[in-house]
């Protein structure tokens, strides 16, 4: 599972609040329509969703898009402190090649809607930023940001070695490029063929001043756990089936939740067949399960039931549900359930059955 599949910590968002409140941008302009409020950012336990912190990002472009670097500033605050227990597990590595590797064992731990492919020679490390999945909008600003997150980490763990040989950036030169080598220490290249940053293998050998290998091994420990938690809340799937649990009433279609998701309708559906399934089973899952609670649990009539879950009328609901029952219908499960009978597909009931 992609590291933007994954629900992720506040900490994230709170950073970029920060980084618009640095540029006169109010908290409660960068968290528009994200869902999340400033009291949230102050919770060191939330998680959020990755379209909740997309849809940050696109608040901060849309208001501060012209300011030069933004995802490189952006990026540079991002300390090793920022990742938790993925940034102590880091710190306390042997060298900076170890803290590296973990970086990448436990990616889905960090707030990277990239990904990072890693590639060594004699000399050097070079860490490709492959941005293929961004929305086109916010492309350069996530590409910008990770690199500057890198070149933070760097400094933050290992400030006195020569790590950073090079950095380029597969995007056009800025208007103003000095901006660029002031925040990053050296002068970016532009418009390469794919954004890159380049590392010395000698440099990312060298002790840590910091290294524990017991605080290391306790804290990959917990890494390992924590991901195994998101891991059984995460997938598109899941954020699908929760958005149409929302909005039984009015479910949107997929085009909708596509858009919200800041996916192209056709990649929606191609990540959802990778998890197994379809937009329509989902909805179905989701229908079904509501059904099923509202039948058992409300003595609402079919046709209000069949309100509450979108359907134009009772005789579309009634025949959605003998699909899913093998020709079971609501009515007659309602009375398999009240009679302590196994409410299981069984076909018709004898008697009569009403919408």
């Amino acid at each position: 599972m992609a590291a933007r599949d994954c629900e992720r910590g506040v900490a994230s968002m709170r950073i970029m609040a920060e980084l618009g409140a640095a540029h006169g941008l109010s908290p409660r302009a960068c968290l528009a329509g994200t869902g999340v409020y400033e009291r949230d950012l102050e919770d060191a336990s939330a998680l959020v969703a990755p379209e909740q912190e997309l849809k940050m990002v696109r608040n901060l472009v849309g208001a501060l898009g012209k300011v030069p670097a933004l995802g490189v500033e952006a990026g540079l605050r991002y300390h090793f402190t920022a990742f938790g227990m993925l940034g102590l597990a880091m710190a306390a590595s042997p060298n900076a090649l170890s803290a590296l590797e973990i970086a990448l064992r436990y990616f889905n731990l960090t707030f990277a809607f990239t990904d990072f492919l890693v590639a060594r020679d004699d000399a050097e490390t070079t860490i490709t930023i492959d941005d293929g999945s961004l929305p086109p909008d916010l492309r350069r600003f996530l590409v910008e940001r990770d690199i500057g997150a890198l070149v933070r980490i760097q400094r933050d763990l290992c400030p006195h070695l020569p790590l950073l040989r090079g950095i380029a950036f597969a995007f056009p030169p800025p208007a103003n490029e000095a901006r660029y080598a002031a925040l990053l220490g050296l002068r970016p290249q532009f418009g390469a063929p794919r954004s890159v940053i380049r590392l010395c293998n000698a440099g990312l050998l060298q002790p840590l001043p910091q290294a524990n290998a017991i605080a290391h091994q306790a804290a990959e420990e917990q890494c390992r756990l924590l991901l195994e938690r998101r891991r059984m809340r995460s997938g598109l799937a899941l954020r699908i089936r929760e958005r149409l649990l929302r909005e039984s009433a009015h479910m949107p279609d997929m085009e909708a939740v596509a858009s919200d998701l800041c996916l192209t309708p056709r990649t929606l559906r191609r990540r959802l067949d990778d998890e197994g399934t379809t937009f329509s089973a989902i909805r179905d899952e989701v229908r079904l399960a509501l059904a099923e609670e509202l039948l058992s649990m409300t003595e609402l009539s079919i046709g209000e039931i069949a309100e509450r879950l979108g359907y134009a009328d009772p005789t579309c609901f009634t025949n959605a549900f003998k699909g899913w029952k093998d020709g079971m219908t609501p009515l007659s499960w309602r009375r398999h359930v009240e009679a302590g009978m196994p409410a299981i597909a069984g076909g018709r009931a004898p008697e009569a059955e009403e919408a």
